[in-house]
C-alpha cells in the first residue's frame, strides 16, 4: 500500500512524496494519521535554525503532536487492536542501555530516538505512520483526532510541572513565562491544582488568550515586570515559575521575581545560547532549579488528565488554523511568519 507524506531533505526543503508502507515488524502498529499539529521546534528544523531535526542522516517524516486510528498490528503486539484512537510519545528511550536501566530521563537514552526528528523514527506528517507498540497510548474513543495531537505538548506542562519530583498546590503563586502552547498547557496544570496562576507574556491576544485557559492575570514583561508582580503577590512573588518561552530575557527575568524558596521549572528550549544571569539570586533565594528535557512516564497521566478538564477548557479552540496535506508548505508558512494569530496549525486527513 502506497501512502502521502512529507520528507523534510533539508532547510526548507520539504516535500511530499508518494512512499511504500513498510511491512510492519512484530513490535509495530500502522497508524491512519487523522490530525498532525505543526510545532516551533518543526518550525525551527524547516528553517534550518534548530539541529534537532537530523536531515543530516537523511530525510525524515516530521511531525510529533499526532492522533490517529490504528488500523493493523504487528504480530507481537499485546495491549494495542486495530480500531483504537491513539497518540505517542515524542522521545523514545530504548530502555535497555545504562542509563535507561539507571532510570534516568529518555533524554539520557544512548540510543535514544524522536518522533517526527529522525529517520528512523517517522512523525505524524503523512497518511499513514508506522511506531512501535511502547511509544503508543490509547486516547478515549470520544475525543477527536487533533484533541490527540495536544497529548505531547500538554505532557509537557504536566511533566514540566509535577515531574522530577514537582509539585503545586493551592497555596502556591504560579508564574508562567510564556503563553505559546506549553505555557497554556502549564497555565491549565497549575490552575487545576489550586494555585493563584499569572501568566507572563508579551503578545497581548495571548495574554487574552491565556485568561480563557488558567490564567487570573496576564502581565506585560516590557512593562515594569518586577514590580507587576509584587503587585499582584503582595510582594511574595512566585512560587513556583515555569519558564515556557525560551527567551533570554524571560530567563533572566526568572531570578528577579521569584520568591524565596520557589521552584523554578524551565521548559523552554536555550540550548546553545550562553545567557546572563543574576545566579548568586539562587543562592540567597534558596531556589530550587529544574531542567525538563522530554517526559517519562506521564503520557497515561496526561490524557487522563486532559480527559478530566475537558469541560473546563475548549481544546479545539486553541487550533486556530487548519490545512490538508496537500498544503503542507502554506501551513509551514502561516506557522512560521503569523506568531501572532496563528496559534496552534493543523494538518488534518481525511
Amino acid at each position: 500500500m502506497k501512502a502521502k507524506v512529507a520528507f523534510l531533505h533539508g532547510p526548507r526543503d520539504l516535500r511530499l512524496q508518494e512512499v511504500e508502507i513498510p511491512k510492519l515488524k512484530p513490535d509495530q502498529v500502522l497508524v491512519k494519521v487523522g490530525a498532525c499539529g505543526i510545532c516551533g521546534s518543526d518550525v525551527e528544523c524547516f528553517e534550518g535554525l534548530s539541529a534537532e531535526g537530523r536531515y543530516d542522516l537523511g530525510p525524515y517524516s516530521p511531525g510529533h503532536e499526532w492522533g490517529g486510528e490504528i488500523v493493523e498490528i504487528g504480530s507481537g503486539v499485546r495491549t494495542l487492536k486495530p480500531g483504537y484512537k491513539v497518540t505517542g510519545d515524542c522521545v523514545m528511550r530504548c530502555g535497555v542501555c545504562a542509563n535507561c536501566r539507571d532510570g534516568l530521563m529518555p533524554s539520557a537514552c544512548l540510543n535514544m530516538r524522536e518522533a517526527g526528528f529522525r529517520p528512523d523514527s517517522p512523525g505524524g506528517m503523512g497518511e499513514y505512520m508506522v511506531i512501535e507498540e511502547p511509544y503508543v497510548h490509547r486516547i478515549p474513543d470520544t475525543w477527536s483526532f487533533e484533541d490527540g495531537g495536544w497529548v505531547e505538548t500538554f505532557s509537557i506542562g504536566v511533566f514540566g510541572i509535577w515531574g522530577n519530583g514537582g509539585f503545586i498546590d493551592a497555596t502556591d503563586i504560579a508564574l508562567i513565562m510564556g503563553a505559546g502552547p506549553i505555557g497554556i498547557s502549564a497555565a491549565m496544570v497549575a490552575r487545576t491544582s489550586g494555585a493563584r496562576t499569572i501568566m507572563i507574556e508579551p503578545i497581548p491576544n495571548r495574554r487574552e488568550r491565556a485568561l480563557k485557559y488558567g490564567a487570573e492575570a496576564v502581565v506585560d514583561p516590557t512593562d515594569r515586570l518586577v514590580e507587576q508582580i509584587e503587585e499582584l503577590t503582595d510582594g511574595r512573588m512566585g512560587t513556583v515559575l515555569v519558564e515556557c518561552s525560551g527567551n533570554d530575557a524571560a530567563i533572566a527575568a526568572l531570578f528577579d521575581i521569584a520568591g524565596h524558596s520557589a521552584r523554578v521549572r524551565l521548559l523552554g528550549h536555550s540550548i546553545g545560547r550562553k545567557i546572563p544571569i543574576e545566579i548568586g539570586k539562587t543562592l540567597w533565594k534558596t531556589l530550587e532549579i529544574t531542567g525538563s528535557g522530554g517526559t517519562r512516564n506521564f503520557a497515561q497521566r496526561t490524557i487522563r488528565f486532559m480527559d478530566r478538564i475537558r469541560d473546563t477548557y475548549n481544546f479545539a479552540a486553541l487550533n486556530t488554523h487548519h490545512y490538508p496535506l496537500e498544503q503542507i508548505h502554506e501551513a509551514f508558512d502561516v506557522a512560521a511568519h503569523d506568531k501572532e494569530n496563528a496559534f496552534k496549525v493543523m494538518l488534518t486527513f481525511d
